[in-house]
């Protein structure tokens, strides 16, 4: 790494390298009630309960907790998981985000499987929104019992317009940016 590049991203010349990070090993969030989100996504998603960890304390903090953390296992070995903390609380959404910014998006590996969850998810009583083109990928939006906005996608793109878009990614970025303190200084 040279040193216009450790200036830019902030690094000292001492500090290691980043780790290379394989992938997602999980994604937590709180849920109501363990039961009710392991029908969800083992009965209805397909997604396996891989793993649980019940305690009375957080092992990262040593506080007092009682809760149950649950796992479901996706294809690639990833998981998405869920604390349920014994109050039949669910997670309240951000006041000062749109419902729509905040969700998880999970790979299908067709148009064909995408379409057949939202008929399966429909069946089911979910209400579920798309099929959205996005260009690249299509999708279709719905929420699991804990309010969570859930995506599902199927890549559209082959692998070479990808890359070719990650060649461009950064000048974006750093246009938005241009773009956005110009609002801020107009006053919008």
């Amino acid at each position: 790494m040279n040193k216009l590049n450790e200036t830019r991203i902030g690094q000292a010349a001492d500090i290691p390298a980043p780790a290379a990070i394989g992938g997602l090993h999980h994604f937590a969030y709180r849920c109501r009630d363990a039961e009710e989100t392991r029908h969800f996504y083992e009965d209805i998603l397909g997604l396996p309960l891989f793993h649980t960890i019940r305690n009375d304390v957080v092992p990262s903090t040593g506080e007092y907790c009682p809760y149950m953390h649950i796992f479901f296992r996706m294809n690639d070995d990833s998981c998405i998981a869920f604390f349920d903390l014994g109050d039949n609380q669910a997670c309240q959404p951000s006041p000062n985000t749109p419902a729509w910014v905040n969700h998880i998006a999970l790979h299908v590996e067709s148009v064909a499987q995408l379409e057949a969850m939202k008929a399966r998810l429909e069946a089911h009583g979910i209400s579920v929104l798309g099929v959205t083109d996005h260009r690249i990928f299509k999708s279709i939006y719905f929420f699991d019992p804990n309010g969570l906005r859930l995506e599902l996608c199927a890549q559209v793109a082959p692998a070479a317009q990808m890359q070719k878009e990650q060649q461009s990614a950064r000048d974006q970025v750093d246009a938005w940016s241009r773009e956005k303190a110009e609002r801020h200084v107009a006053g919008e």
